[in-house]
């Protein structure tokens, strides 16, 4: 039996490999593993999948050495506006080599982003159609965004510039408008980025009476590092928030599928403060409207009623003039009365009264001595009858022109 050593083998294998791999190959790849190392060479885990029942096909390590990886990643990176990372489709031309010590191995030496590019168009229009037929797509915007947006609720890395620029645009604005801010701290780009913004949106949660709204912001920073906000899981979470998101992520490019899901997006943290002012600046406008609206109604209500006041009081003072009118002349018409009863009375009180002179006069002895009759008196008393006086008595006997003196015999 014929028999050959290791490296006999392992020899034999390398030059085969050279005879049918000349020249680089472009293979069709998904990135499992990315690890730079301090001298700048990157070291990959290059897999296949199958696309129905995700089963691993096929799996192998591959080198990008560090001349080649300083050309290639920015390259990629600012083509396909995402990093170069771990869980990427990528179309990479490769040369296959074999060591006899380390084994197979794929050195990459190029790279071709508008593969990438479709690869993540693709999977993004997938996550799209599947919130839409999740039926979420929309729920966070059919969300009433309060009247008075001022309690926030806020996402970002606290050392972000762009969270520092935001704040700074609320409390230096000349409409002096008072926001509550309060911070839960998310990292905001990379790999950990969409556990760790899901995670601030679950303790908000926990809070959500406490706040109007939620405002994720980033700024800073480049473009490659806004892969998480094309997630399915946050989108989902931002999507179902029972608060109104508000999304500042700082980008110039297509938007991001946090930007679709969210209540309301704009380009910038500074954006999202001069939202926020426009819109309690809307909200004053609003209630200065509604005020002088009010003003309006009451100064016609009061002037309307004014207007009735004066009438009535004209009414009255016509009604009071009549009634001095008509009393004036019921007082005349009873003076009148009064007079001409007070006339007849008088009148039959003075006939009454010469009757009564007439009859006294009548009955006066004074009128019966004018008549020749006369007047007997014993000691002062007058005499009516003959048995009141005896024989020589003194008696007095007046006459209607004087008197004399007399004795009874």
């Amino acid at each position: 039996m014929t028999s050959i050593t290791l490296s006999e083998l392992t020899e034999q294998i390398q030059q085969t490999i050279r005879a049918g791999f000349e020249t680089p190959v472009w293979i069709r790849a998904e990135i499992s593993e990315l690890r730079e190392n301090p001298g700048g060479h990157c070291y990959l885990e290059l897999i296949e999948k199958d696309a129905d029942s995700d089963t691993l096909l096929a799996k192998s390590k591959a080198t990008c050495w560090g001349s080649t990886y300083r050309m290639l990643k920015p390259y990629f990176e600012s083509s396909t506006g995402q990093t170069l990372r771990a869980g990427l489709k990528v179309l990479v031309a490769v040369t296959v080599e074999f060591h006899s010590v380390y084994g197979f191995s794929l050195n990459l030496r190029d790279i071709d982003p508008t593969f990438t590019i479709g690869e993540m168009a693709a999977r993004r229009l997938q996550i799209i159609r599947q919130l839409e037929a999740d039926g979420v797509v929309d729920m966070n915007k059919q969300l009433d965004m309060p009247m008075l947006v001022q309690r926030l609720a806020i996402i970002s890395s606290a050392t972000a510039a762009g969270y520092g620029d935001f704040l700074d645009q609320l409390t230096n604005d000349p409409s002096h408008f008072a926001f509550y801010t309060r911070l839960f701290p998310a990292v905001m780009q990379g790999d950990q980025a969409e556990g760790s913004i899901i995670k601030a949106l679950e303790t908000i949660y926990d809070h959500v009476d406490l706040f109007d709204v939620v405002v994720i912001i980033r700024g800073g920073g480049a473009t490659t590092d806004l892969a998480c906000f094309d997630s399915y899981d946050l989108a989902l979470n931002c999507a179902q928030f029972p608060l109104p998101i508000i999304a500042g992520i700082g980008h110039q490019r297509d938007v991001s599928i946090l930007d679709m899901v969210a209540h309301t997006s704009v380009k910038t943290p500074t954006a999202v403060a001069e939202y926020l002012i426009a819109n309690l600046q809307q909200a004053e406008d609003k209630v200065l409207d509604i005020f002088s609206d009010i003003r309006y109604v009451l100064k016609n209500k009061i002037e309307s009623e004014s207007r009735k006041m004066e009438q009535t009081k004209l009414r009255i003072k016509q009604t009071l003039r009549s009634w001095v009118v008509l009393k004036t002349h019921l007082l005349e018409r009873q003076k009148s009365r009064l007079q001409s009863n007070v006339r007849l009375q008088l009148l039959r009180q003075n006939n009454r009264l010469q009757m009564l002179e007439k009859n006294i006069e009548t009955h006066s002895p004074v009128f019966l001595l004018r008549h020749g009759y006369t007047i007997t008196t014993l000691n002062g008393k007058r005499i009516t009858s003959a048995g009141q006086v005896k024989t020589g008595q003194k008696i007095r006997t007046y006459v209607h022109d004087g008197e004399f003196g007399s004795t009874v015999e």
